[in-house]
């Protein structure tokens, strides 16, 4: 994975847009690893192979290398992710981006596809 480019970032969010998209959507506050800290309250988020359209895609921020990601979507709602660090297209041609804490573990996740992801 490469760290976040925000406009090649932009150019490939425009490619997905106005048409059937899938996405995987994966947020974290350490949920793994809960067994090292029981005084760690975990919350996370998990949607994946979820069918939307979005007719904006949007990237901001970039302070101390973190992103958020906005895509609105045909009927008005949004999806929005934080704390975006990096990003790849891999084998299968899905559109990953990640956000990597300090310590290296993921905090979260969007990713994109014009097919369903692995089930």
């Amino acid at each position: 994975m490469e760290k976040i480019d925000r406009e090649k970032v932009q150019e490939i969010l425009n490619q997905y847009q106005d048409r059937p998209v899938y996405i995987h959507v994966e947020i974290t506050s350490g949920v793994y690893a809960d067994h090292l800290d029981e005084n760690i309250f975990n919350a996370g988020t998990f949607l994946r192979n979820i069918q939307v359209e979005f007719v904006q895609g949007a990237i901001r921020g970039g302070r101390n290398g973190q992103y958020r990601v906005g895509l609105k979507l045909v009927n008005g709602g949004w999806i929005y992710v934080l704390g975006l660090t990096h990003y790849v297209i891999n084998e299968n041609d899905e559109f990953i981006m990640h956000g990597f804490d300090h310590e290296g573990k993921l905090a979260s996740a969007l990713e994109i596809s014009s097919n369903e992801f692995f089930k």
